[in-house]
């Protein structure tokens, strides 16, 4: 009869009481000079059943599992390029008129030198002006 449980571990232990009472049982009543009964030689052989089952799924579980076979996959054939149209000739662009920088002007952002320079003759002006009393 196969044994269908995950472990074994509890029905070693539960053995192992009832083997454990069949021999208290036995020595308290017949001794220790007494040969061992027909229930506690059935529990024995129950337990070493089961301790051999145990070490068997052990080992199984030990070793590498066989992976099922993935279907055999077939490449897809290639498509076949497209055939584009062919494009038309574009115009040449038209030449930008280099004159004209008032319109850059107006655009102009003030470079860190710049600002420097205008920071500096602020201060030099602050300078160069009168001192005005300060009010208390």
């Amino acid at each position: 009869m196969p044994i269908r449980t995950a472990t074994l571990h509890r029905q070693i232990h539960k053995n192992g009481v009832k083997l454990h009472r069949a021999m208290a049982r036995r020595l308290q009543t017949d001794g220790t000079e007494a040969p061992v009964s027909a229930k506690e030689q059935a529990l024995l052989d129950e337990r070493q059943h089961l301790k051999e089952e145990r070490e068997h799924r052990h080992e199984a579980a030990a070793m590498p599992r066989q992976k099922p076979a993935a279907p055999a996959r077939e490449a897809k054939p290639a498509k076949p390029p497209k055939e584009k149209a062919p494009k038309a000739a574009k115009e040449p662009k038209a030449a930008k008129d280099k004159g004209d920088k008032g319109a850059k002007a107006k655009d102009h952002k003030p470079t860190r030198a710049e600002k420097q320079a205008k920071k500096a003759e602020a201060i030099a002006a602050a300078r160069r002006s009168p001192k005005q009393p300060t009010k208390h």
